[in-house]
């Protein structure tokens, strides 16, 4: 735990100031977006031979499905996020762009492909995440253990980091995939718990923390990360931040919601990096290892900081 005093308002002295909310409904996507959340479009020719080869083995990265607004910097540099399992979720949370439907069985051949095209892409620190396979007996663990090891087997001197689904709060399925020995583990708890209804209906905030928790026993180094800008209050990211200690989270990423479609939830408001940079402050004051709060911060970014 950490000391009471270390919160906004309290042991710090600070409260931030919060941007006038945006206008709801459609005028939220016609809203300009502030100069730190404009990004160029990637381009470049290792941007195009690795996109090149990724489609030649059939594979799909969350740098795509989710439209991160770093994909240009990070495969420009050589790096990227696979996405195993598929393209296709079982569930339908209001913030993925991700599509949601009936998923298609498992593709045994693609642990090898992942593996062969980290290699390919001399990557040095290997993201892997997946869609939710709720359908699936094991949620899919089996496969994420063959990944794992495959991308070991070929790779050996590459840090493995894994981006996972809840496993419907399944221990078993979470040993799965600690057993294959990835280097980091990752499970996102996304937004505050005032918001699950709306924006996570098929998670549940307390089995997200606990799958964490339980992470940390089997000896795993442990990161999670939550959006803001998507409707909650600066004291409840706090209370979020608390919790992820008490769980002995060691890494947390913090970065602005952005609406991928209008059918997805709206953008509540655009956080000013002076916010950003105070929740960094405050999550090392509360002990956390390594905190990425930034505008454009998604999971996986500067992921090979956190190894």
């Amino acid at each position: 735990m950490f000391k009471d005093d270390i919160n906004a308002g309290q042991g710090s002295n600070y409260v931030i100031p919060l941007n006038p909310p945006l206008v709801k409904g459609e005028n939220v996507l016609r809203t300009p977006r502030p100069e730190w959340l404009k990004v160029k479009a990637p381009v470049g020719e290792t941007y195009s031979n690795l996109k090149s080869m990724i489609r030649s083995k059939s594979l799909h990265t969350v740098c795509e499905e989710a439209r991160c607004p770093n994909m240009g910097e990070c495969w420009s540099a050589g790096t990227a996020t696979f996405m195993i399992l598929g393209d296709i979720c079982i569930r339908n949370c209001r913030f993925c762009a991700v599509s949601s439907g009936k998923p298609l069985p498992p593709d045994p051949k693609e642990p090898i492909n992942v593996a062969e095209a980290v290699k390919s892409m001399a990557v040095r620190h290997a993201v892997i995440t997946s869609v939710n396979r709720d359908e699936l007996p094991d949620q899919g663990s089996e496969h994420w253990a063959k990944t794992i090891l495959e991308v070991r087997k070929i790779n050996p001197k590459v840090s493995i980091e894994v981006l996972i689904p809840d496993f419907m709060g399944d221990m078993e399925c979470l040993k799965r995939v600690v057993d294959s020995k990835p280097d980091i583990l990752n499970h996102n708890i996304e937004t505050v718990p005032r918001l699950y209804a709306a924006i996570r209906p098929k998670a549940i905030y307390q089995r997200s923390l606990t799958v964490l928790n339980e992470s940390k026993k089997m000896g795993m180094r442990t990161k999670s990360g939550l959006m803001v800008g998507i409707g909650e209050k600066t004291e409840e990211v706090f209370e979020v931040m608390k919790d992820l200690k008490a769980h002995n989270v060691d890494i947390v990423t913090i970065g602005q919601y952005l609406q991928p479609t209008p059918k997805h939830a709206i953008v509540d408001r655009f956080v000013h990096p002076d916010e950003f940079a105070e929740y960094k402050r405050i999550g090392l004051e509360m002990g956390f290892k390594h905190v990425e709060s930034g505008p454009l911060v998604r999971s996986s970014y500067h992921a090979e900081l956190h190894a």
